[in-house]
Parts: C-alpha cells; structure tokens; sequence
C-alpha cells in the first residue's frame, strides 16, 4: 500500500498540481499587496484620504458606542459590523489576478497555435465524370456509371 501511494504522489501531474497551487498562493500574495500598498493607496489619496480597509457599516453597535476608526476597533467592540472597504480590495484583487490568468493563458494559445503545423489539404483521391456528374476514381479512364470514355 505505501508502494502504492509513492507511486501515486510522484506522478507527474500531482507534482504539477502542487507546484501550480503553490505558485498560485505565492502570486495571490504579491498581487494582494499590490492593491493594497500601491494601488489603494493612491486612490484613497484622491477621494480624500480614506483607507479603503477600514470602510464599515455598522449593524449594531458594541461597547464602546461608534464610531470606529477601523475594523479592529469595531470587532474589538464586539460590533456587527459590513466590512465594504475589505470587499472592494479584494474585489479589485480579483480582477488583477483574473486578467494576468486570462493574458497568460491567451500569450499560451498564441504559441501553441504557432507551434502547430498547418494540416496540409489531402490530395484528392476522386474526380467528377464531364457526362455523368457521378464521382469516380481520379485513375480512371473511363466511368463505371455512364461508361464513356475520359
């Protein structure tokens, strides 16, 4: 059974899948640093100096009563409280790393299809009798259906 499962592990597409997975957590980290340290900063900058993080809507109010300059200082108030600010940074996380996926799978079928041969035509192995229209061999020198002679 442990033959079984080293046989298992050490197939091809499992290291792949791991090494696809980790790549993939690794690059969700850098892209979610991106909008939060670069790009959210900026934009916040332009409406007025807000961090987009620390947007919340309060349901219910905790102790002590708002308001709350973050989100850590809400749940510390054990308040309920609609994190809309995370959401829109992760929403825009989202789309970064949905574009980069499909730019990279498009930049793969571009060169997968300019790696493909061209599939050449097949030379036709029949012809049309001028007297008939009935198809026939292209060796043929005369047709089996009218019987003239091509």
């Amino acid at each position: 059974m442990l033959q079984e499962f080293k046989k298992f592990i050490f197939k091809g597409n499992i290291l792949d899948l791991a090494v696809g997975v980790i790549m993939g957590s690794s690059f969700g980290a850098i892209v979610a640093s991106l909008v939060n340290d670069i790009i959210m900063p900026p934009i916040g900058l332009l409406l007025g100096g807000i961090n987009f993080d620390n947007l919340l809507w309060v349901i219910k109010a905790g102790d002590p009563l708002p308001p709350y300059a973050t989100s850590a200082d809400a749940a510390a108030a054990k308040a309920v409280s609609i994190n809309y600010g995370h959401f829109i940074n992760l929403v825009i996380t989202f789309l970064i790393i949905a574009l980069v996926v499909f730019l990279l799978l498009k930049s793969v079928h571009k060169m997968l299809d300019a790696t493909k041969k061209p599939v050449e035509a097949a030379a036709p192995t029949t012809k049309e009798c001028p007297f008939c229209a009935s198809t026939i061999p292209l060796k043929a020198t005369r047709c089996p259906h009218c019987t003239s002679q091509l």
